[in-house]
Formats: C-alpha cells, structure tokens, sequence
C-alpha cells in the first residue's frame, strides 16, 4: 500500500480537499464519506471506456471536461487512491463470475479497505453507494458477504445504497441478482498504489 506521503497521493488529497471531505469522525466514517463523495460526484457509466490515463486526478478532470462517468473499475480507482491518499489501506478488487461456459462477460469491481477500528476489511461500493451490514448493523468485508450468501444469513445493505440517484438498490437485486454470480473469483493489482 503506497504510503500517503507519495507527491502524487499528497497532490491529490490537496486538490480536492480530502481531509475535509473525510471529515473529522472516526475511521469509518471518513471512509463513508468520502465513498459517498465520489459516488455524488461522478455518475456511473457502463457502456463506455476509462479515459487513456487512469489516476485520479486525469480520470477527475476527463469526467469534470467531458461531463462523463466513469465504469465500475474508474469509480473504483479512484475511490480507491483517495482512500491511499488518507492513509487508508485499500485496493479495489474485480468480483468475477465462475463462467465455465465462457459466456457470462460480466464482472463488477469494488474497492475493500482496512478499518483499524474493526481489525478487518470493509465492502465499499462506489458504483452504488453501497456498503454491506450484519444484523447487528455491523460493517462486513468481502468474505463475509460472500460467506453469508452461501449459508443463507442475513445481509443488510445500507438504505441510500443506489444507481447514479435514479434507482434505489435493494438487497434482493445487488446481492442475489447480481453480486452473488461475481463472487466466484477475485483479482487485484499486488501494488495499491497511485496511477496503478
């Protein structure tokens, strides 16, 4: 994980004022905020490509010029070099589906990142504003989102959890529907760095 005193990491966290878009709360808050800060800022869209240079601070400008979104893998770069730029350990992560039949092209890609607090991983959506609760209302990781849809637990996804402010997500459709099939295999980059 790129230390937070990277030129380019303190650069960004400058330009936007990330410090005060976290927020003065604790650690899981901060890392609410700014999920719910980026995905307020750019708009999600699917059917076209990343911009060519793929950091934050390019991929920012493009979408502010361009009046553009970004796919789920932009959103998630970026969320995941502001988190990087806090001193937040985190990567993003592409969610595959099995596709033994080399049919399902699909994949969704989120961000994970460590709450020192919790001691443990945390889901962060930025596609869908969206993060994963117990019963207990208790933030979950990856692992164990996937592990309470196998064995039929209870999965609260957070309540402002949505696409691009048009349609509410519910637990039905964002776990079952369609993360369940893109949680067979996980890739990310070893590095979690800046302009990965």
């Amino acid at each position: 994980y790129q230390s937070s005193d990277n030129s380019h990491l303190v650069a960004l966290r400058k330009a936007f004022n990330l410090d005060s878009i976290a927020g003065t709360g604790n650690a899981v808050s901060q890392i609410l905020n700014l999920l719910h800060w980026i995905h307020n800022l750019v708009p999600h869209d699917g059917e076209h490509g990343n911009p060519k240079v793929k950091n934050a601070m390019n991929m920012l400008a493009v979408c502010k010029k361009d009046h553009r979104g970004l796919n789920c893998r932009g959103l998630a770069t970026v969320l995941n070099e502001c988190y990087l730029s806090l001193g937040f350990q985190s990567r993003f992560i592409t969610c595959l589906p099995k596709d033994s039949l080399g049919i399902d092209q699909d994949c969704h890609v989120i961000n994970m990142v460590y709450s020192k607090e919790m001691k443990k991983w945390l889901w962060i959506d930025p596609t869908f504003d969206a993060y994963v609760m117990n019963e207990k209302g208790e933030l979950l990781s990856i692992e164990e989102v996937r592990e309470r849809i196998i064995n039929d637990k209870p999965l609260i996804l957070n309540p402002e959890a949505n696409w691009n402010h048009k349609t509410s997500e519910n637990k039905e459709h964002y776990f079952y529907n369609y993360m369940a099939k893109n949680l067979y295999l996980f890739e990310c980059p070893i590095n979690s760095e800046y302009d990965t």
